[in-house]
């Protein structure tokens, strides 16, 4: 497992993106290369030395030395204690390195503790200051606004990456998408820069004319996004579409990748009988995952399979879950102990023809079963709900899997609460206090005749525990063309004036999250978008929504608007085709969307595009 450190009090996140990041990557392993055979003191002033070694394991200091006296002494994480500063003239290491970006800044505080020794910082890691914001600190979490995107474009499949400039509501200006693509071996096979200079304008990155563009042969692999300029916060947010080419039906959508690596994902289905499930591992660092690092077992069972070769820097890999498990069936599911070696990965799902992508979400390793869930006052009502749409049971079937998402859960205390599209309740279902290997599909379309939703929430009348991370996975299934997609997703407190700790949680500013900023991309070709909107609601007797949808056009202007009213645990099929006029639809063009605005309650949404022919994806929006 890679001994990284992504979030701390400090701003772990953003030193770690910043020792990540390609361009930084470049600079490092040159720094391992020109320092192989020689021994390294450290100074680590901002304890970085552990998550510098893990991604690049030539740095790997002798000895580390700290100016904090009451450090000195303690375990170094390296089979050493930790050093006086002040001891460094003494060294007997060959090289000194400062784990600092601030070169003139280390050159002075260390003049005279070097001896005959040549100083070197972390300086040629820096971006160039084309990259960063003038102005701030350099580890400012807005000079590292990175992700990472599945991508490919092959004679089957094309993918595109579609969002929004929704920097531009916090103020920014000039704004440029800094993007790098890597083919599935991990090599850089192109490198450009998208200016984006309209406000709140449309933005599109797709694969088949990046492939034009730059002249490239068909590739699967990873395209990392450095947004330039961003104001407000740093999560790189987009819908990825992926969809068949020359005959292929296949139509699936996911979304943006956690910028951080975890120690375990879940929401990982196993295959069903005729099945083909494949995980894309794609390598989120400039270090070789050794043989062996990524394992998968059954969720609740310690038989770990693993990854049985080395994946190389940025590469992509396939990895067939199917002979790895090849007697382990849906509704069973499995866990993937990534060792931090990686961000959000995507599955691959292969049935009778047609393909669907979703993603794993990340599983809590900082995350323990809380009591208090169990006391909540009637202020916080049915408390942690997971909101998701019922399709209508004439054409679709619709299942639920409730999942494990942190490491020391055992028990699933869980309860479904059916409603339909006016919000009145028409069943409610306890599920069990489900153990955390269980096996547990629930078929919606059997419990309901309506369109509508469920809610999932915690139901301890059998006992059980509850750690606030409530997830399920969610399958749909067209009952005419067989089409299929899924998503899952995890639980809040809704739409409640009373907060607990960080619910219910806001798109933007702190707790209580009582209004909506959503975003509805437009379909493209005979692709049309839809999405089912959802007005949760923890507690009994709030209003309405008053919902405006606000149609922009893909160089941000505002083209037209409606307004829409949710009754509480209602929902509404927003169909932009049907709610707005065809030539304000044609007007907005390729790149518009529509913004779905609420100033009284905070909604959710699952949206996709439909073919009209039976094909649909699906997958849960995201807000800014």
């Amino acid at each position: 497992m890679l001994d990284i450190r992504t979030f701390g009090p400090q701003g772990g996140n953003v030193l770690y993106k910043a020792l990540a990041h390609p361009v930084a990557a470049n600079a490092l392993v040159a720094m391992e290369q020109a320092f192989a055979g020689q021994t390294l003191a450290v100074y680590d002033p901002d304890d970085t030395a552990r998550t510098l070694a893990a991604l690049y394991p030539g740095l790997r200091p002798a000895c580390i030395y700290v100016h904090d006296t009451e450090q000195v002494g303690l375990p170094d994480g390296f089979g050493g204690t930790k050093r006086a500063l002040v001891d460094l003239p003494h060294t007997e290491a060959d090289l000194v390195l400062a784990l600092s970006f601030e070169d003139e800044k280390m050159r002075t505080r260390l003049d005279g503790l070097l001896g005959s020794r040549t100083l070197h910082t972390l300086a040629p890691a820096r971006l160039p200051d084309s990259m960063i914001v003038t102005g701030r600190p350099y580890l400012d979490r807005l000079n590292f606004a990175t992700n990472f995107s599945f991508f490919r474009d092959d004679g089957r499949f094309a993918t595109r990456l579609v969002t929004a400039n929704y920097w531009s509501s916090y103020g920014a200006e000039n704004l440029r998408y800094w993007m790098q693509l890597y083919d599935h071996t991990g090599q850089i096979i192109a490198n450009w820069e998208q200016k984006v200079e309209d406000p709140a304008s449309g933005i599109i990155v797709d694969s088949s004319e990046v492939r034009t563009r730059f002249d490239l042969p068909a590739f699967t692999g990873q395209l990392f996004i450095h947004v330039l300029g961003a104001r407000g916060h740093d999560v790189v947010k987009y819908a990825l579409d992926t969809w068949g080419k020359n005959g292929d039906q296949s139509l699936s959508v996911t979304h943006d990748a956690n910028a951080w690596p975890s120690v375990r994902y879940a929401t990982l289905p196993a295959p069903e009988g005729d099945e083909k499930l494949r995980v894309w591992i794609q390598n989120s660092h400039a270090t070789v995952i050794p043989k062996g690092a990524i394992t998968f077992n059954p969720m609740g069972h310690e038989d770990h399979r693993g990854v049985d070769r080395e994946i190389g820097p940025f590469e992509t890999y396939a990895v067939d879950v199917n002979a790895l498990f090849p007697d382990l069936t849906w509704p069973a599911q499995l866990e993937m102990r990534s060792g931090r070696h990686l961000v959000r990965p995507r599955y691959e799902i292969e049935q009778r023809g047609r393909t669907r992508i979703a993603h794993l979400n990340v599983e809590r390793d900082n995350l323990r079963p809380d009591p208090a869930i169990k006391a909540f006052p009637p202020s916080l009502g049915r408390g942690f709900l997971l909101p998701f749409p019922i399709l209508d049971p004439k054409h679709f079937e619709s299942f639920i899997q409730p999942n494990p998402m942190s490491e020391s859960l055992e028990t699933l205390p869980v309860r479904l609460d059916i409603f339909d599209e006016n919000g009145m309740q028409t069943a409610s279902h306890f599920l069990g206090n489900l153990p955390r290997d269980h096996s547990t599909a629930i078929a919606l379309h059997d419990l309901t005749d309506r369109p509508g939703h469920a809610d999932l929430v915690y139901d301890f009348r059998d006992g059980g525990e509850g750690d606030g991370w409530l997830h399920a996975l969610m399958r749909y299934r067209n009952r005419e063309s067989d089409h299929a997609a899924e998503t899952s997703f995890g639980a809040h407190i809704f739409n409640t004036l009373m907060t607990w700790r960080s619910e219910p949680q806001s798109y933007s500013g702190p707790p209580p999250g009582l209004t909506t900023r959503l975003f509805l991309k437009l379909g493209h070709s005979e692709l049309r978008s839809f999405c089912c909107l959802i007005h949760p609601a923890s507690i009994e007797g709030t209003s309405k929504s008053e919902t405006v949808l606000l149609l922009h056009g893909a160089d941000g202007s505002l083209i037209a608007e409606t307004t829409i009213h949710i009754a509480p645990s209602g929902s509404f099929m927003v169909r932009p085709h049907e709610l707005f006029d065809g030539a304000h639809l044609k007007r907005a063009g390729e790149g518009g969307y529509v913004l779905i605005r609420d100033l009284t309650c905070r909604l959710f949404g699952y949206h996709g595009l439909d073919n009209g022919h039976g094909g649909f994806s699906l997958d849960h929006m995201f807000g800014f």
